[in-house]
């Protein structure tokens, strides 16, 4: 095997057969594709089922597809699915048990093999994401099993963000639109006067192999310059930022705050964005069995906070208001992540601002937190005197006690 250059150049007919050897591999490419008024994620059988030349219109409680006239297949925003639909599955089997004829019973485990996954066109939002769920799912004590498979055998193959959408606002929240990390191979897709073609960098000797055995060139200046020079426009072109402000600390100080009144007037505690954010990752679980009892099955699925029984106790649920449930994700998302990992929840991919079927929008309501705390008495002194920065707390490790966050409101 020949040592692919540092930084590679492929045409479409080098994307296509990039696909091609991942399919001959055995892999499961799973990338982006047109499907029922959306871009999502799926399997495909061919690069040509890529979205070349569609964009998207995002706003908040708005996605629209629109048609671009350069046949690019990575210029669009995050849609509704991100990969946590495929290492987290929304539902999964744990195992099953029979009766057997002594009255006892046996337990089987789940017989099938994890996919090998190939993801084609991981936004670097995306990349944080499942480093993130790496972290909460496979690093602690209590580690799922079946994440760790499908992580471990899965190829990520990055689409650096050239056309970021009106909600995203990953620069505010440390990431950009260029990676540098975390990838197996990363493009970034240049369509110009000379041509449709793809700047690729190896991220690991399992990507330099797959560069290896595509028809490629050396990476020339006019692809290096069109490229850096895309990513970095990406980067100041962002469609929200979160406020400026100690976001952990803000979340502390704010668990009183009469702008929770404000939100849970419009929220519909649908858990949308529970749904949608590739960071969540609560589950629960249920018994099914069959009618004589023979034969029975426990199921992993994905659960939310929003849902009343969620913080269900002997009493009843801890917290029964849209209000409650509502801050619950919001403190925990951008405040206790930090006690528990070690970093925010939230990569700035936007997609709960768009898919929330009323609108709202968690920069905002971050900022109308930070204006009310701004003017409480006293408040704004006591900022100037505190040292910047979130204080660094010992997280738990692993995703024990998910349900046993922080506040109880009736």
């Amino acid at each position: 095997m020949t040592t692919p250059p540092a930084t590679a150049v492929i045409d479409k007919d080098g994307l296509h057969a990039l696909v091609a050897a991942l399919l001959a591999d055995g892999r499961t490419v799973v990338g982006p594709t047109v499907r029922d008024g959306a871009i999502v994620l799926a399997p495909l059988e061919s690069a040509a089922q890529l979205p070349y030349g569609w964009g998207v219109e995002l706003e908040a409680g708005r996605y629209r597809l629109r048609r671009r006239d350069d046949g690019a297949a990575f210029a669009h925003s995050a849609g509704p699915q991100s990969w946590k639909n495929f290492l987290h599955p929304q539902r999964e089997r744990l195992w099953s048990a029979d009766r057997t004829p002594d009255g006892g019973f046996t337990v089987h485990a789940p017989a099938e093999e994890a996919p090998s996954y190939a993801f084609l066109g991981v936004r670097p939002c995306d990349l944080r994401a499942i480093a993130l769920q790496d972290r909460v799912l496979t690093g602690g004590h209590f580690r799922d099993t079946g994440y760790g498979a499908r992580r471990q055998g899965a190829l990520l193959i990055a689409a650096e963000c050239t056309t970021p959408g009106a909600t995203c606002f990953c620069v505010s929240m440390g990431g950009g639109p260029g990676t540098d990390s975390g990838f197996d191979l990363a493009l970034t897709e240049v369509v110009d006067a000379a041509g449709h073609r793809f700047l690729v960098r190896a991220g690991s000797a399992a990507g330099a192999a797959l560069l290896d055995r595509v028809a490629h060139h050396e990476a020339d200046d006019t692809t290096r310059s069109a490229a850096t020079t895309a990513v970095s426009e990406a980067a100041g072109a962002m469609g929200r930022a979160m406020p400026p402000v100690d976001l952990r600390r803000l979340m502390g100080e704010s668990l009183t705050a009469d702008r929770w009144n404000d939100v849970a007037a419009r929220c519909l505690t649908c858990g949308n964005c529970t749904m949608v954010c590739p960071t969540c990752f609560c589950t629960t679980t249920e018994e099914v069995t069959d009618l004589n009892g023979d034969h029975s099955e426990r199921w992993q699925r994905w659960d939310s906070c929003f849902d009343l029984d969620f913080s269900h106790l002997h009493g009843g649920p801890v917290r029964s208001s849209g209000r409650s449930r509502y801050r619950q994700w919001l403190t925990h998302k951008l405040g206790t992540w930090h006690d528990q990992f070690d970093s925010t929840g939230c990569v700035g991919c936007g997609r709960c601002i768009v898919w929330c079927p009323v609108g709202i929008d968690l920069t905002e309501e971050v900022a109308a937190l930070r204006a009310e705390s701004a003017a409480a008495p006293g408040t704004a002194e006591d900022r100037k005197a505190e040292p910047a920065g979130p204080e660094k707390h010992e997280g738990h490790e692993g995703h024990e006690g998910q349900q046993g966050k922080e506040g109880a409101e009736r």
